[in-house]
């Protein structure tokens, strides 16, 4: 765990109780010990250090004190690089996600490791090629589990991104939220090469851009209507990569580390 992220924010004396889940969490499963030490994400997004000063195994609570400055090389039950670390990185770029609905648990492999990977907003797409039954997955009552999937996802990242899942829309829906935008540069991630630009070419024009925005089809694509709209009225770039072909789960993995290592 790189940090942990709270759900609310901790009393005047900084001080916060935690039950339930995230006590058997810190508890049971980190085994974490009183005078501990972790990176704490507060509600308003910002990371402090913080002692476990009581763990009440009758009552399953466990006690957190927020301090000022903690020496983590001392009882520090982070593992590897810790938060405070990972934030001294400036995140310049603000990364949007538009997936076409796929399968339920290939849509949740794809948001842990899109969050993981400091995506700042998921957008689910109803596209040509989407199953109907995908869809009502995810608008039933899966949203609590998405959301505990981000926030473990970013407890074991330590991303300080705030990732969220959008309500899911169709192609012309997605493409006007995304124009709201400027200073922006979008990519569709085609398994076609005919209308395929070079990706380094269109990432030069990326200097001074805020947003960029990957566009990954589900288990049936992006049907080429679709994806000449995105690139027609929504202005996004057509880029093929010359690689075998991926599972949607794995393109989406695969064409944010390429973008986000090349930009």
């Amino acid at each position: 765990m790189r940090q942990f992220i709270l759900d609310k924010n901790p009393d005047k004396s900084g001080l916060v109780v935690l039950e339930a889940k995230d006590y058997k969490y810190l508890h049971q499963v980190l085994r974490s010990k009183t005078g501990d030490m972790i990176n704490l994400r507060l509600t308003d997004g910002s990371l402090k250090n913080a002692t476990v000063v009581k763990i009440d195994e009758a009552s399953r609570k466990i006690t957190i004190q927020i301090c000022a400055d903690t020496d983590f090389s001392k009882k520090n039950i982070n593992r590897g690089v810790t938060a405070s670390e990972i934030q001294k990185n400036n995140i310049c770029i603000e990364y949007w996600l538009f997936q076409f609905i796929p399968k339920m648990q290939k849509f949740e492999q794809i948001v842990r490791q899109a969050t993981e990977c400091g995506i700042r907003k998921i957008i689910p797409i109803i596209g040509e090629y989407t199953e109907k039954n995908n869809v009502q997955a995810l608008e039933g009552s899966k949203k609590e589990r998405i959301d505990r999937i981000i926030k473990e996802a970013r407890q074991q990242s330590g991303s300080p991104v705030e990732t969220v899942v959008e309500k899911a829309c169709s192609v012309s829906e997605a493409v006007e939220l995304w124009n709201k935008n400027e200073e922006k540069q979008g990519f569709v991630l085609s398994e076609r090469d005919d209308l395929s630009e070079n990706l380094h070419e269109a990432l030069a024009e990326c200097r001074d851009v805020k947003k960029i925005g990957i566009v990954v089809g589900n288990e049936g694509g992006i049907s080429k209507e679709e994806v000449e709209f995105l690139k027609e009225k929504g202005f996004f770039h057509i880029v093929h990569f010359s690689v075998n072909i991926l599972r949607c789960e794995t393109a989406a993995l695969y064409g944010i580390a390429a973008i986000q290592t090349a930009v």
